[in-house]
């Protein structure tokens, strides 16, 4: 199911979600200037999440086994190469197709959650769930030396705020099904089912015992979603001049 757009109304311009939006577009067209050179699997250790580093770092002392010398490409972690990543992760992306996605569920639920919050919480909001999202990411993978990106966790967070906040919001949807449907979904149908989604898929390969090899980061967005569904409860809203929808 492909969201479009949500029928919440707003009373302020979501000039962080805007300031999100243009900060990862850029960044992406800089990571393409860097394939260009060669030089991204680099880029992508160096400022993704890498859960091997940790265990490093943790186990080892710090320094690198042999065996994962070639995968991490350093000899030595240090907590700047674990910390870091956590944050600038959450600007990368690893294709188009991640990108947009990402963008666009950001530009449909992202400017209700900050009109709530106002914009400097909802900044403060969106840095903690994708940290959080990471964390839950990195527990689950403590041996995979995949470089992680992108701002799944942290949208997820957006999301999970959205869930509590507008759950009888209706959300435009796209829903291929042998042929095309297009559905005024209620929010906590269409954000619920994305959720379930996320933790079906990571609980699939939490039983089957296997790293993700696919490169999408399921328990970030778990992680994410229930970081927002909490910080929303524990954060204050901002003074609110219009009722939103609820329940």
């Amino acid at each position: 199911m492909i969201p479009l757009k949500d029928d919440a109304p707003r009373i302020t311009t979501p000039y962080v979600t805007y300031f999100l939006l243009v900060s990862n577009i850029l960044v992406f067209f800089f990571e393409l200037s860097v394939a260009r050179t060669g030089q991204l699997n680099g880029f992508m250790m160096q400022f993704g999440i890498v859960p091997a580093k940790i265990s490093v770092l943790l186990g080892h002392g710090g320094v690198v086994p042999h065996a994962m010398v070639s995968h991490l490409g350093m000899r030595y972690v240090g907590w700047a190469d674990v910390l870091l990543p956590v944050v600038t992760s959450m600007f990368l992306h690893g294709g188009w197709w991640h990108v947009i996605s990402n963008m666009w569920a950001l530009w449909i639920f992202g400017d209700n959650v900050e009109d709530h919050l106002g914009h400097g919480l909802y900044l403060l909001f969106y840095l903690l769930s994708g940290i959080i999202g990471a964390l839950v990411h990195i527990v689950f993978n403590l041996n995979s030396t995949l470089p992680t990106v992108g701002a799944s966790g942290a949208i997820a967070g957006v999301m999970g705020a959205y869930f509590v906040l507008f759950p009888s919001a209706r959300v435009l949807t796209l829903v291929p099904f042998f042929f095309v449907f297009f559905l005024w979904l209620p929010a906590w149908i269409f954000v619920g089912y994305w959720f379930l989604v996320q933790f079906l898929s990571g609980a699939a390969m939490a039983i089957a015992s296997t790293s993700n090899s696919s490169g999408v980061a399921v328990w970030a967005h778990v992680g994410g979603f229930i970081a927002g569904i909490a910080l929303i409860k524990l954060f204050p809203s901002r003074p609110r001049r219009y009722r939103y929808y609820g329940l």
